[in-house]
């Protein structure tokens, strides 16, 4: 099987209609169904369009033959934000439906999500009251905006997510997250979860080991080795690796969103584009898990 954009696409359309199908509309049907929207937003991603009146420019001249009807922006705007309940459904069920599901060694880590970079634009912004100030120590640099906590597996496969002020606790998120997704959780044995010393805290580890899972993280100043702690360095590459497809490749802090709705589909939309080729890399046999090269262009 060939791996590029179309071929991925072709695989998605039928696994949204597989698994999701069916229709959320009452009356008559959208002339853009669900999975050609769905397959849509993927594709905007992977080819690194993030305006949206762009891309459907460049869709109706050049990928006409695999999406016939397309809305204009505003109506494209408003479908895609009324799917982000569709596109996080959609994250699980890829996650579900690869070998990389079972895997039950998981990385966490948190990266910036800017949403404005001047004062009078924090000040009018409708997202004040959700975004904050935060500094990001691995780059050195303060910033306004979210942060994003991906829960993975090593190949970067998420498992959970979440956006959230970077004023919270790291610990304070994640435990939220694994409480929303206790089910998940409860159905593993031993899980290793790999973080760096951010989400250290003795009642927190504690937390961790009552649901079954081992914290493995760096040491602070003045403790004591950990056990495993060599070996963590190759796994914070995998880490950062992660964040620089979304980043690098995916565009994560030029998401363009100016509201709450609009942040997350861009945040979710992105995270789905990486579940979407992650999957299809493992289904197809693709040498590099993560590679989104075949789906660029």
């Amino acid at each position: 099987m060939t791996t590029d954009l179309e071929t991925l696409l072709t695989a998605l359309y039928v696994k949204i209609d597989d698994d999701i199908g069916g229709t959320r509309w009452m009356g008559r049907p959208p002339r853009l169904s669900d999975s050609e929207l769905l397959c849509l937003a993927v594709a905007q991603s992977l080819l690194g369009h993030r305006s949206e009146a762009r891309w459907l420019r460049f869709t109706r001249k050049r990928l006409s033959g695999m999406f016939p009807y397309l809305p204009q922006q505003s109506g494209y705007n408003k479908r895609l934000r009324a799917a982000l309940p569709l596109v996080k459904r959609l994250i699980r069920e890829l996650a579900m439906d690869s070998d990389l599901w079972f895997d039950n060694h998981w990385i966490v880590d948190s990266t910036p999500v800017p949403c404005g970079m001047s004062r009078p634009m924090v000040q009018r912004s409708n997202l004040a009251g959700w975004a904050g100030y935060g500094y990001c120590a691995s780059h050195s640099r303060f910033f306004w905006g979210l942060r994003l906590y991906l829960v993975c597996t090593p190949t970067g496969m998420p498992m959970l997510w979440a956006l959230a002020n970077p004023k919270i606790g790291e610990r304070e998120v994640l435990a939220s997250m694994l409480e929303i997704d206790a089910d998940l959780v409860a159905e593993r044995e031993g899980i290793l979860l790999i973080s760096d010393e951010g989400f250290a805290g003795k009642a927190f580890e504690k937390d961790l080991a009552g649901q079954g899972i081992e914290l493995l993280r760096p040491s602070r100043k003045r403790e004591k080795a950990r056990y495993g702690e060599p070996m963590l360095k190759k796994v914070r590459q995998l880490i950062e690796s992660v964040n620089d497809t979304l980043k690098g490749q995916l565009d994560l802090e030029q998401h363009g969103g100016r509201t709450f709705e609009g942040v997350a589909i861009r945040v979710a939309q992105r995270i789905l584009a990486m579940a979407a080729a992650i999957w299809h890399n493992r289904k197809t046999g693709a040498p590099i898990t993560r590679s989104l090269i075949a789906y660029d262009s």
